[in-house]
This record gives C-alpha cells, structure tokens and sequence, in this order.
C-alpha cells in the first residue's frame, strides 16, 4: 500500500509540490524580485511600464507585502498539512481522507473568492478579453480554474461528495453502495 493512499499518483505530485511552490512564488516575487511596484502594477493588465521602486506610498506596499504573505501562508499550509497528515496516518486512508476533504474545501473555496474577486477588479474592457491578460492575471483566474479543478477532483475522489473513497475503490458497485452506507452512518436500503 502507498504511504499516502489518499493522495495517489498525480494528486501526490500535484498537493505536495507543484500546488504550494505556485502558491508560495508570488510571495517572493513580492517581496524580493522583481518587488511590490512589479506585484502591484501587474494586478491589472497595462501596456505602461511598471513604476521604479519607491513609487507606491507606504500603506499600498505594505497591503502588496501582506498579500505575499497570504500567498507563502496558504502554500506552506497545503505543504505542511498534507505531509503531516502523510506522516502522522500512514496507515489510516480513512482519517487521511477525511482531513484532505476538510482541506480541499477549504482551499476550493479559497480558490473561488479569490477567482471572483480577480475578475471582479478588472477593468470592463479586460473582463472577457482573456487574450489581453497578462501572467499575474491569467495565474489569478486561468489557473485558480486548474486548481479548482484539482481540489475539486480531489474532494470527489475522497468521498467528500459521497462518491467513492480509497477503501472502497477495490469493491464491486453494489458492494461499494453498501459500504458507503456504513461508512456514511446512514440508513441505506440494500
């Protein structure tokens, strides 16, 4: 058996690696290089140059330095969080699943908002012009809608939407209806 039976394959590669470091890079481009100005200037496509270091006044690069730090918190969470409960449960898929489905919704959520909240903040003239986007906002909406799509794939094959879970991926139809019901604690009609 895998030492993480909930999060197989692809999921693994997906959750553990790729997922945090995309989340964790707009931190250090941020904070460090190309900076806040670049970060700032970026959140909107413009065909204008971005502003030498210093342009933006205290509180708007401070809110830019922020946003960085919620972008390393959520990547270090998925990391650190998903290698724990690979770590502390190697043999509890059951207990494994139920954290990631926690975990997937909260992310999926997270990934939602910050979807609309992006595309909401566009001007009307980009809004459904995709090809006038550029990197930061086709990572804050073209992306987010990859991502949603894992965490939400991620939700479905852990049994969160009542589909299927590890333990009964090896079982005939009706007999994984049956289990479902038992692990569900509901009241199931054979």
């Amino acid at each position: 058996m895998s030492d993480f039976p909930a999060l197989p394959g692809f999921y693994k590669l997906m959750y553990l690696y790729i997922e945090p470091a995309s989340t964790i890079l707009p931190s250090v481009l941020a904070w460090f290089f190309p900076g806040a100005e670049w970060f700032h200037h970026g959140l909107i496509p413009s065909a204008a140059p971005s502003p030498p270091a210093g342009f933006l006044d205290g509180r708007t690069r401070m809110a830019i330095w922020q946003l960085g730090n919620c972008y390393l918190l959520l990547g270090l969470i998925s990391s650190f969080v998903f290698r724990a409960v690979r770590d502390a449960l190697p043999d509890n898929p059951t207990a494994q699943e139920r954290i990631l489905g926690a975990s997937f919704t909260a992310l999926a959520l997270a990934d939602v908002t910050h979807m609309i909240w992006s595309w909401v903040g566009l001007p009307g003239d980009l809004k459904y012009n995709p090809l006038a986007w550029n990197s930061m906002t086709h990572g804050n909406i073209s992306f987010v809608i990859v991502l949603l799509g894992e965490d939400s794939l991620g939700l479905w094959e852990s049994g969160e939407f009542g589909i299927t879970t590890v333990r009964d991926r090896r079982v005939k139809p009706h007999d994984q209806r049956v289990q479902l019901c038992r692990t569900r604690h509901s009241k199931c009609e054979a």
